[in-house]
C-alpha cells in the first residue's frame, strides 16, 4: 500500500476500530461515573471474585507512575506526551508503506485507546475512569491486578499484536 493509496477511503477503514474503542470505552465510562461515586463496587460479575465492576479514579499512568510528581506537571506531561505519541503513530500510518493490514488494525486500537484516555484526562478534572478489576492471586505482587479500562485494554492488547506481527514479519524476511 502507498502513501497515496493510505488516504483513499479503504486507508481510513482500520480507524472505524478507533471509533468504536472510543464510543464503547466513553459510553461505559459515562454510564458508571453517571451512576456510582467513585470507589464504589458496582458488581462481582461472576460471583466468584475474580471479575468485578468497580468505579476508581485514576489521576497517574500505568501501576501509579507518576504519583509523586505535581498535579500540574502531571497534567501536562500525561496530556502533552501521549498526545504527540498519538499524532506520530497517525502520520506514521499514513506515510509508511511498509504496514501488513493486521499492523494498521493495531495502530488504529492502539489511537482510540490512547484517545479514549486523553478524553478523560481532558475532560474529567477527578482523573480517568476505570472500573475492570481482575482477581490476580498474587502475581507479580498483585493480588487485583490494578484497575483498567476499555481504553487501557485496546492499547495493551493492540501494542502486543503490533509487535508480535513485527518480529514474524522480521523473522519471514530473514527466514
Amino acid at each position: 500500500m502507498s502513501f497515496k493509496d493510505n488516504l483513499n477511503p479503504r486507508g481510513f477503514l482500520p480507524f472505524s476500530l478507533a471509533i468504536l474503542v472510543i464510543a464503547l470505552d466513553q459510553g461505559i465510562k459515562s454510564f458508571i461515573a453517571g451512576n456510582w461515586p467513585p470507589n464504589t463496587h458496582i458488581a462481582d460479575v461472576f460471583g466468584n471474585d475474580i471479575f468485578w465492576i468497580i468505579h476508581v479514579r485514576n489521576k497517574v499512568i500505568a501501576f501509579s507512575l507518576g504519583h509523586s510528581l505535581p498535579e500540574t506537571i502531571r497534567q501536562v506531561l500525561f496530556i502533552i506526551i501521549p498526545a504527540l505519541v498519538l499524532v506520530f503513530l497517525v502520520w506514521y500510518y499514513f506515510k509508511t508503506d511498509e504496514l501488513s493490514p493486521l499492523q494498521r488494525w493495531a495502530i488504529a486500537g492502539i489511537t482510540g485507546g490512547g484517545i479514549g484516555n486523553l478524553i478523560d484526562r481532558v475532560f474529567r478534572p477527578e482523573g480517568v475512569v476505570d472500573f475492570i478489576s481482575v482477581k490476580f492471586y498474587g502475581l507479580f505482587g498483585f493480588e487485583r491486578w490494578p484497575t483498567f479500562n476499555i481504553a487501557d485494554s485496546s492499547v495493551v492488547v493492540c501494542v502486543f499484536i503490533f509487535l508480535f506481527s513485527m518480529i514474524l514479519q522480521k523473522e519471514k524476511r530473514h527466514g
